[in-house]
């Protein structure tokens, strides 16, 4: 019954109301203005029923009876909540993800405390000029993304010390398995891929998944003992390892080369500002995820992945990978190279998937490697580093051992009395740290790690009052890198906001979005995403959420999860 029905004279004509007589209308008889419907697919009732005119239908429900055959249709409403407007909707996420904690979390295995410059925040990740862009196929109106990707790539390809990178991947596990997938099409005939057991555990698991998929037999093995023979197509190493270690892997990977076959290196970006990148001590592929460059955690995502490799491997690389060509003026201009790569040219003989990337993340990422230049990132670095040295001289003073000599960031501890009271301690402030099956613990510094962060997690290991060791941290010289990185103007010139906001500003210029118009080219994006839902990603309790905190901080991710999942259930049948 519509609103005007509600409100009329049960039967007759409709009579005059005398002056001051009351009518009743209940609130639910009025509609909510701020219906996403209506927000998110602009034409009004009137506009549906001139399209269905122009087709000749007199209805919706006539159009889908004349396309989606009968024998397909469910035959019944949904058994969903009743839609909600934007401002009740976002109410109701805040009471959702409401139980979450936001503890202070060490954990490291991949994903660290980071600051999110705010002129990156305002100016990209909240700005529909870059969220609602579409794949940049058509590349004369994407150049400023195109751009963009392009100094991610060149950032990744400076830090890690190899010559060709994609344009972003899913995560660092995504891109660990699309490196086995490399090296396996590269050696032909080797069915077998080992993986130093020193990898985060994440990665680990996701190769393996894959590697099943794939016929591919991937064993978990210490490096030091790799059961290398013609069988092995290639390796996976973390560098640092997850406990945080850093190693001396020459030896190792002339050792594999020498078996003929090929080294994958998952590292970190920050940490390579500091220590020789794997690109110099041979390997042959680099993988990692960007998170730590200014991407909140977000309990696990998203973050841009990534991937380099030498020359020679650049066609069996998976992803987008953006090149500088000529337009047809001869001036320099950016498009997607190597195309026959992909997955709508080569079908099933195709090595990349063109959607498999992380185009936003991608470009915060490489926009905060512009904002900070390679001094600014190697004063974080060092920073981060001169933490993990303090706390470590700390606990050593304690009376506990640290069983790494060289570290960048992640510090391992087997404490004096066992792990329990530790535990109990950093709960009670409510500190996240990395407990090991063995008793140890654990401790991973970031940008966000503070002077008081660390006098309360000497604390937590018994020093009550102890005040941060002043060390001498200066990277061991046998792992410190000597080699230049991001060395192209564009990562030295702008470092004042107005000269950032501008430059990214004329980015977005070159660019077609959905502030200019309707992108008729499918459908596989966002396309968009209302503002309002666009809030929460900055919220703390969504982006402060480390994806290993122990499951009761996360109850309100969960109840969003367990909400979703029935949702789905429902409509997929």
């Amino acid at each position: 019954m519509d609103v005007a029905r509600r409100i009329a004279p049960a039967s007759g004509a409709p009579q005059a109301r005398r002056t001051g007589e009351a009518r009743t209308v209940t609130s639910s008889s009025i509609p909510q203005p701020d219906v996403f419907t209506s927000r998110h697919l602009g034409p009004s009732d009137a506009d549906a029923e001139e399209m269905l005119k122009v087709l000749g239908y007199s209805s919706l429900d006539a159009l889908i009876d004349a396309t989606v055959p009968a024998n397909i249709r469910m035959g019944r409403a949904l058994k969903l909540p009743a839609a909600m407007s934007e401002h009740d909707a976002i109410a109701e996420f805040k009471r959702l993800v409401a139980p979450n904690q936001v503890w202070r979390t060490f954990i490291g295995q991949g994903y660290y405390g980071t600051h999110t410059p705010a002129v990156i925040q305002r100016n990209i990740l909240e700005n529909p000029g870059w969220y609602t862009a579409y794949t940049p196929y058509q590349a004369e109106i994407a150049q400023g993304r195109l751009e963009a990707l392009l100094t991610f790539q060149t950032t990744v390809i400076d830090l890690t010390g190899l010559p060709v990178a994609s344009a972003s991947l899913l995560d660092e596990g995504t891109a660990a398995a699309e490196a086995m997938q490399m090296m396996h099409a590269a050696k032909s005939g080797r069915d077998v891929f080992l993986v130093a057991d020193d990898c985060h555990p994440q990665t680990i698991d996701v190769v393996k998944t894959r590697g099943a998929a794939r016929g591919i037999t991937v064993k978990v093995q210490p490096a030091s003992a790799f059961a290398l023979d013609d069988t092995v197509c290639g390796v996976l190493l973390q560098y640092p390892n997850t406990y945080g270690a850093v190693e001396d892997l020459r030896a190792l990977t002339d050792k594999v080369h020498a078996q003929g076959a090929l080294v994958a290196a998952a590292t970190d970006l920050l940490a390579l500002t500091l220590v020789i990148p794997p690109g110099e001590w041979g390997a042959d592929i680099c993988v990692g995820n960007a998170q730590r460059f200014g991407v909140p955690y977000g309990y696990g995502g998203p973050h841009a992945g990534f991937l380099t490799t030498k020359d020679d491997l650049k066609r069996l690389m998976p992803g987008r990978i953006i090149g500088v060509s000529r337009d047809s003026h001869g001036a320099p201009a950016l498009r997607m190279a190597l195309g026959t790569r992909e997955q709508h040219i080569r079908r099933e003989k195709a090595t990349s998937n063109i959607c498999t990337a992380q185009v936003l993340l991608a470009v915060m990422s490489g926009m905060y490697a512009v904002w900070h230049g390679p001094k600014g990132l190697k004063r974080i670095a060092e920073r981060v580093h001169h933490r993990a040295e303090s706390f470590a001289a700390g606990v050593r003073a304690l009376g506990h051992a640290v069983l790494h000599d060289v570290f960048f960031d992640t510090v391992r501890v087997s404490p004096k009395g066992g792990a329990a009271a530790v535990k109990a301690a950093a709960d009670k402030m409510q500190i996240n740290l990395r407990y090991f099956a063995d008793g140890t613990i654990g401790v991973a510094m970031g940008e966000t790690t503070s002077a008081a962060d660390l006098a309360d997690l000497l604390a937590a290991f018994g020093g009550k009052g102890a005040a941060p060791a002043d060390v001498d941290a200066r990277f061991d010289e046998r792992f410190a890198r000597t080699s230049d990185y991001l060395t192209h103007p564009i990562f030295n010139t702008h470092h004042s906001e107005t000269g950032f906001q501008r430059y990214v500003r004329s980015l977005e210029a070159k660019d077609v979005s959905l502030v200019h118009s309707m992108i008729a080219l499918g459908s596989c994006t966002m396309k968009l995403n209302a503002a309002i839902e666009m809030f929460p990603v900055t919220w703390p309790e969504i982006g402060n959420i480390h994806p290993f905190v122990p499951v009761e901080q996360a109850q309100g991710y969960r109840a969003l999860f367990e909400r979703l999942e029935g949702a789905l259930a429902e409509i997929t049948g």
